[in-house]
């Protein structure tokens, strides 16, 4: 069995509870017992020798005894099952998929080492069978197990256990990989492949993975707020629906700190926290997640997209947290994203379609301007330049270009004066409302690494899939 790597786990209790705590991150009482899942057969059957007919188990003669020669004590036999200890014991060892056929193959042609069975019968005796042993093969989740048996029906001693190490992490690393237990299912049926019990998946689940992941979030999370006091903090703020549309059941409110890029704080909001309105489980999330924060650390700057409610709350003069004084920034990708909208559409205008060709550059005006002023006039001083530039002009009575010099040919049209385009972009340029809001981006601000967490939860909790509580 061991030369096979088919072997039985048996984990008592004191060995249980004491290194592979560590691993699954709680003690149990009664102990657990494991089986080693898939080996690497292959590599088993390549470093076998060749064995002639002649020389399977079948056909080796039973040794004589003679009657009056003492039973030898120093009679080979199977090594001990081996024995999980550690996590380094069954993390990140080799496996394989394994056929039974191929198995079958190897346990026909394998010479055993063991002449006579070592098993304890009934009454106490030692069972003294010789070979030729039959052999049974089992399946029992995602392991198969190789028995031999003796000739006069006793068996060797089979270990009792209530879990195997198979089962134990395939049903971890599913939720670890952010992978489906039904589909991964699905393909083990396709592949005639054995799969652990969908019952015994949710209790491994529930029971050894999410206390530990919960442990480890919160133990990582009080060691960023540690790092964070005593200092003017600036933290970045999103929120995700569960699902796409207006129809979303959860929605979670993550927060990043800004220079550390880590994430320090997740609130997650029910519909029914908000009288089943979906549209304000971000606001909801928002304060949940201010009213954390501002009892732990000093937050001085909050960036969040162009969420109105969210920009009422931070409101200086009458917002809810007026008295706070948290400055309220804007994401400058939600910034472009939503000038190169209103081009774009006015582009689309008979007449204008000149716009079109000047989008690029103007959105990358608009960043420059944010990033180069430090107060609202600095900004719009800098910011109609615009309107002079796509007429070729670049000098006017309030100031200049700030560009190098520019060839005689370009390759676009300039706008006229005075134009359609011309009064379109104006207008866009000059707007009161959306000039409102312009100080919000003067601190360059991004929310683009909390973009990329979320859509790496994406891998954990599909928008396409529904949860339950």
């Amino acid at each position: 069995m061991h030369d096979m790597s088919i072997v039985e786990e048996e984990l008592n209790e004191n060995a249980f509870n004491d290194p592979m705590n560590r691993l699954i991150g709680k003690k149990r009482d009664p102990h657990f017992m494991f089986t080693l899942m898939f080996r690497v057969i292959n590599k088993i059957m390549v470093n076998l020798p060749t064995i002639g007919i002649d020389e399977t188990v079948h056909d080796l003669p039973a040794p004589e005894v003679p009657l009056d020669e003492p039973l030898s004590h120093e009679r080979t036999i199977l090594p001990g099952p081996q024995k999980v200890l550690s996590e380094d014991d069954i993390v990140g060892v080799r496996a394989a998929v394994l056929y039974e056929n191929c198995l079958r193959q190897l346990v026909t042609f394998l010479t055993l080492r063991v002449k006579r069975c070592t098993g304890v019968l009934r009454t106490g005796l030692v069972c003294d069978s010789v070979a030729p042993f039959s052999t049974n093969i089992a399946t029992r989740g995602t392991a198969m197990s190789v028995e031999w048996i003796c000739p006069n029906g006793h068996s060797q001693p089979v270990l009792k256990f209530d879990m195997q190490a198979g089962d134990f992490l395939l049903s971890t690393n599913i939720l670890f990989s952010g992978n489906n237990y039904t589909k991964v299912a699905l393909l083990f049926k396709f592949m005639n492949m054995r799969m652990v019990n969908p019952s015994t998946h949710y209790t491994i689940q529930e029971t050894y993975c999410v206390d530990p992941i919960k442990d480890f979030w919160e133990e990582k999370r009080s060691e960023a707020i540690s790092r964070l006091k005593g200092k003017d903090v600036v933290l970045l703020g999103d929120g995700r629906n569960d699902s796409p549309g207006h129809s979303a059941q959860y929605c979670s409110y993550t927060t990043m700190e800004l220079d550390s890029k880590e994430i320090i704080h997740v609130a997650t909001v029910d519909k029914r926290q908000t009288n089943w309105n979906s549209n304000i489980m971000e606001k909801e999330g928002f304060i949940q997640t201010v009213d954390k924060l501002t009892q732990e650390i000093k937050v001085v700057e909050f960036c969040t997209d162009a969420h109105v409610q969210i920009g009422a709350l931070l409101n200086p003069d009458k917002g809810r947290y007026k008295d706070l004084r948290i400055h309220h920034s804007l994401d400058m990708w939600h910034g472009a994203k939503n000038l190169c909208k209103k081009i774009a559409i006015a582009g689309k205008v008979k007449g204008q379609s000149l716009l079109l060709h000047w989008l690029r550059d103007i959105v990358n005006h608009f960043l420059w301007c944010c990033k180069t002023a430090e107060t609202f006039q600095q900004f719009l001083a800098l910011w109609i330049g615009v309107l002079h530039h796509v007429c070729n002009n670049h000098t006017w009575e309030t100031g200049s270009c700030q560009h190098d010099h520019l060839e005689d040919i370009q390759d676009k049209e300039w706008i006229e004066r005075d134009s359609k385009s011309h009064k379109a972009l104006v207008e866009i340029v000059l707007n009161k409302r959306w000039q409102k809001d312009v100080h919000k981006y003067l601190r360059f601000r991004s929310t683009s690494h909390l973009e990329s967490f979320q859509n790496h939860i994406l891998m954990y909790a599909s928008k396409r899939q529904a949860f339950t509580p």
